[in-house]
């Protein structure tokens, strides 16, 4: 049987706060192959952006264990992890230093991580801008010259720049319209395929996850409710919660109109 890229057992994660404990995650268990793509689903609240960030490393696990490639991953990560595993954050403007140009952010993750010949750094840069379909010459700009959808382009191309194997995806295509949201999921799935990329899709949003995931796993309160193939999700939830999910999905179709009052009478049912 093939080793899981990442492999995530009991994990639990307790807040204090105001005096008080809260259980921000509670027992979570998973596996990621390598090369799939999970997306990670629920509404805020319910323990998705807590995993992902115990998974870069950000928030240590209050019990349990994260394994990467078969090894334990450390509360402290090194170097060679987090250039492993990126995040892609939602805020692509937030998360790129305004004082920096394009090309000096990426620049810094190849600086970093110590990746390539220094001289032929800055050239890279622009290869990495040109695998995200933007001209190498939007290297010498500014973030804030940038729209949205550029902008999440130069922070999927600084996740490449540290050739990651694991990419955390935070919410990526919340902040855009529809239509940069379609082209920024195409450009991903065809990163994924180029390069052997596996990703964690992090979004409350499920009209997104069938263009971007193999499988789907459904928090609720900090709980794993279902998790399956991404199909069968949509044509065969399971949980309650997550037929609510979907029957709060826009629908377009006069098919997916009565697909979701098929789950929405069943969570009723089910109350």
């Amino acid at each position: 049987m093939t080793q899981p890229l990442l492999s995530v057992t009991g994990v639990s994660k307790t807040f204090r706060t105001a005096g008080r404990e809260v259980r921000a995650v509670d027992n979570v268990s998973f596996d990621v192959a390598e090369g799939e793509s999970l997306a990670i689903v629920g509404e805020s609240g319910s323990g998705k952006s807590t995993i992902a960030n115990m998974i870069l490393g950000i928030y240590p696990q209050s019990s349990g264990s994260i394994l990467f490639k078969g090894a334990e991953l450390p509360a402290r990560r090194e170097l060679k992890h987090r250039r492993s595993i990126q995040l892609v954050q939602q805020n692509p403007l937030s998360s790129l230093n305004p004082k920096r140009s394009v090309g000096a952010s990426l620049r810094l993750a190849l600086d970093v991580h110590g990746i390539g010949e220094r001289l032929g750094r800055a050239a890279r840069t622009g290869e990495l801008l040109q695998e995200v379909g933007l001209p190498a010459d939007f290297r010498s700009r500014p973030p804030s010259a940038l729209s949205g959808g550029q902008r999440q382009r130069v922070a999927i191309a600084r996740a490449l720049a540290c050739e990651s194997e694991l990419v955390v995806l935070d919410e990526p295509t919340s902040a855009l319209d529809v239509l940069v949201q379609a082209r920024v999921l195409k450009l991903l799935n065809e990163l994924r395929r180029k390069r052997g990329l596996t990703y964690i899709f992090i979004t409350h949003d499920l009209s997104v996850v069938r263009n971007i995931a193999d499988r789907v796993a459904v928090f609720e309160k900090g709980r794993l409710v279902e998790i399956d193939r991404t199909a069968a999700i949509f044509e065969n939830p399971k949980h309650p919660y997550t037929r609510r999910l979907i029957g709060a999905v826009p629908v377009v179709t006069a098919e997916e109109a009565a697909l979701r009052g098929r789950f929405l009478e069943r969570s009723e049912q089910s109350a």
